[in-house]
């Protein structure tokens, strides 16, 4: 029999795993506060691009308003909720779906940031599970229509890591990893925690700063200064990320120890991690923005307290300062309030004690 999926928030990265599981037949559920995205699913279903012609194809999806998510309860329970919200939306994203889940039902929080501690405190430890998308960006250009930007993983590089808190094997989170693979390559981790800050790092090189200079991935990893800024992010973040015990994996492509030696300043890192960043470019669509680039073109709310502000944080309360993620922290909050506009400059002339 099959399991009843939800998942609440049909954003890029919701709905494109949700296109995916539709299509092969699995009873998926979206629900979403964009009422012209639902409206758009209802009527035409979702759109799927990517780099290749291959990839589009338009698949009827059932959608669901969050206002008509009350229909669940005339329903069977849902077994798989996926969470897939920005950070700040977690809370009262999984309180919702929290009522309509079967009981031996579970949450998978497919975000990005550390936030399966905020789903525990609704649904509790034991029906928690993560998934982390790595690599995979997806825009929603406009309500119907989600688009990749980059080439699928395959088996050259694994997108969806699913996994416990507790770091175990388990069914549950087999069928999760099955699940997310109907879009792409996906495997069981028994290192969750480490491969959430790993992409936690990642983040931290690219979403803020897309945000606060207004650049395509691209075309920061084309100026000097901001590649070389992003590196320094990515330094701390490691730094940080080793000091509290995680077990980094590579991150885009650079080993946690290289990309933390690069920002330090020791020449042959910095060398291989620019190296690599370049090769990784060219396998990216020329305008993809980063998530968080995206919302600020958007005047959507951000997550830069999730990520470098969360790298910031941790730091502190273990010794470990991080002046870059701090500096860049505050940089987007100001271009978020309307204080200052997105400006190359703003990383371009800081200069950092």
């Amino acid at each position: 029999m099959k399991s009843r999926i939800a998942i609440v928030g049909a954003g890029a990265v919701g709905s494109y795993v949700g296109a995916h599981m539709a299509r092969a037949g699995e009873d998926v559920t979206l629900l979403d506060a964009w009422p012209a995205h639902v409206e758009h699913l209802r009527a035409h279903g979702l759109r799927v691009t990517g780099v290749t012609a291959e990839e589009e194809f338009v698949q009827p999806v059932r959608a669901l308003h969050l206002t008509d998510a009350q229909q669940l309860a005339k329903e069977k329970p849902v077994d798989i909720a996926f969470v897939s919200v920005k950070s700040y939306d977690t809370e009262w994203a999984t309180m919702l779906i929290r009522q309509y889940l079967a009981p031996g039902g579970f949450v998978v929080s497919l975000q990005n940031c550390m936030n399966e501690e905020r789903v525990a405190a609704v649904v509790g430890w034991g029906r928690t599970v993560g998934c982390i998308a790595s690599k995979i960006s997806v825009e929603l250009y406009e309500p119907g229509h989600v688009h990749r930007g980059v080439e699928k993983g395959g088996a050259a590089y694994t997108i969806f890591r699913a996994g416990e808190v507790h770091g175990r094997v388990t069914p549950r989170v087999a069928e999760v990893a099955r699940l997310v693979g109907l879009s792409d390559s996906a495997k069981v981790t028994t290192n969750l925690w480490g491969e959430r800050w790993s992409k936690l790092v990642a983040n931290s090189m690219q979403n803020g700063l897309s945000a606060c200079t207004g650049l395509s991935g691209n075309a920061m990893m084309r100026n000097d200064a901001i590649r070389r800024f992003s590196i320094r992010l990515g330094s701390e973040a490691v730094r940080v990320g080793q000091a509290a015990g995680y077990v980094l994996e590579d991150i885009l492509n650079i080993r946690p120890e290289i990309l933390a030696a690069a920002g330090e300043g020791e020449a042959e890192a910095l060398r291989t991690a620019e190296e690599t960043l370049g090769a990784g470019a060219k396998k990216r669509a020329e305008g993809q923005r980063p998530s968080m680039g995206q919302d600020m073109v958007k005047g959507r709310c951000t997550e830069i307290t999730f990520l470098n502000g969360y790298v910031v944080d941790r730091g502190r309360e273990i010794g470990i300062d991080a002046p870059a993620n701090a500096a860049l922290t505050d940089i987007v909050q100001r271009v978020e309030r309307g204080e200052i506009a997105p400006d190359p400059a703003h990383i371009v002339n800081l200069r950092l004690n």
